[in-house]
């Protein structure tokens, strides 16, 4: 009896052996770019923002932190270094979601202006359009009202890979200028303030939300100036380039002498396709349906609106933002 006890329990374990064995070889791999696994499991998406002293890095970390604990879904906010920077790191897939002029989106979906050289990408969705981006012209020289007074000075036109350098280029040109008409420097937001600051620089073109840290934190040491531009060349300009829009920046923003005109962007979240529609869902809804009481967490939360959200139609909408809107009697495009 012994013996037959035992050789059983031989078979049962040799069986529960090959169970086991045939698990592991079956199992396929997760993928290491695999989106969707990432948000079923647990693990975090990466949402590439801005630089540390601009808006998309203040609110898309907010905005992370706020999906994560809320949501069921993970979110880490990183920085990034440009729209068309941001754009690459979803082609590559060193992150499933990215802030973005609109812009440069469409300069990207369309293969053009930045991307002439890339080609078309076109590995991402619409998620949202969040509020507007003003072109601000900041300058702690009282002499410079004018974008035609920029002519002959040091001026700052956006860092390397930024959407920045062709709002500047679309700007001056308006005015008649070119690169060649100023002293051209090509720096991130906080290097342009820091810059301005020191003297090494006159003037600054920053394409952010207002208020904008660069600019606050270089208002605590000096007095800062803003450029209006008229009404007649933003009529020329927006005629010419469609996704500009008149804006106005309120004197208080900055505590300038009176309200500022300019034009405007979109800021928009992106998400690579592959991203899962119920990770895309989750992200929207807890978005936009928690905006009114967060609004003391960040002030952008107050400009979140869904028809602005709903607006775009250069670059089609991820179905899990699409599947929001639509609960809200919205439809968007879809690829």
């Amino acid at each position: 009896m012994k013996k037959l006890i035992a050789l059983l329990l031989a078979v049962l374990m040799l069986l529960t052996l090959a169970a086991c064995g045939g698990d592991t070889e079956t199992a396929a791999p997760a993928e290491s770019g695999s989106t969707a696994s990432n948000a079923s499991s647990g693990e975090k998406l990466r949402f590439v923002t801005g630089g540390e002293s601009g808006t998309y890095y203040a609110f898309g970390s907010v905005i992370a932190q706020h999906a994560t604990n809320n949501a069921g879904v993970n979110v880490v906010g990183l920085v990034g270094n440009g729209s068309q920077a941001n754009i690459m790191e979803l082609q590559d897939g060193n992150a499933e979601l990215a802030f973005c002029q609109s812009d440069v989106m469409a300069y990207a979906y369309n293969g053009t202006n930045l991307f002439e050289e890339t080609g078309k990408i076109d590995c991402f969705s619409t998620v949202a359009a969040l509020y507007m981006e003003q072109v601000q012209i900041v300058t702690t020289d009282s002499s410079i009202k004018t974008v035609e007074d920029l002519k002959g000075k040091r001026v700052s036109i956006g860092a390397a890979g930024s959407g920045v350098y062709f709002n500047a280029i679309d700007i001056l040109g308006a005015y008649g200028l070119t690169e060649a008409d100023i002293t051209p420097t090509y720096q991130s937001f906080g290097d342009s303030a820091n810059d301005i600051k020191d003297g090494k620089i006159d003037a600054a073109f920053i394409v952010a939300g207002a208020p904008t840290t660069a600019i606050t934190d270089l208002a605590t040491t000096k007095d800062v100036y803003l450029v209006s531009l008229d009404d007649a060349h933003i009529e020329e300009l927006c005629k010419t380039s469609d996704y500009y829009t008149r804006n106005v920046i309120p004197a208080d923003v900055y505590g300038t002498d009176g309200d500022v005109t300019t034009v405007a962007v979109g800021a928009v979240i992106l998400a690579r396709d592959d991203v899962s529609e119920d990770a895309i869902y989750k992200f929207t809804k807890d978005l936009f349906d928690n905006a009114a009481a967060e609004v003391s967490s960040h002030a952008k939360y107050g400009e979140l609106n869904l028809d602005f959200a709903a607006s775009v139609t250069s670059v089609p909408y991820h179905p899990g933002a699409a599947k929001y809107f639509a609960e809200k009697g919205y439809t968007v495009p879809t690829k």
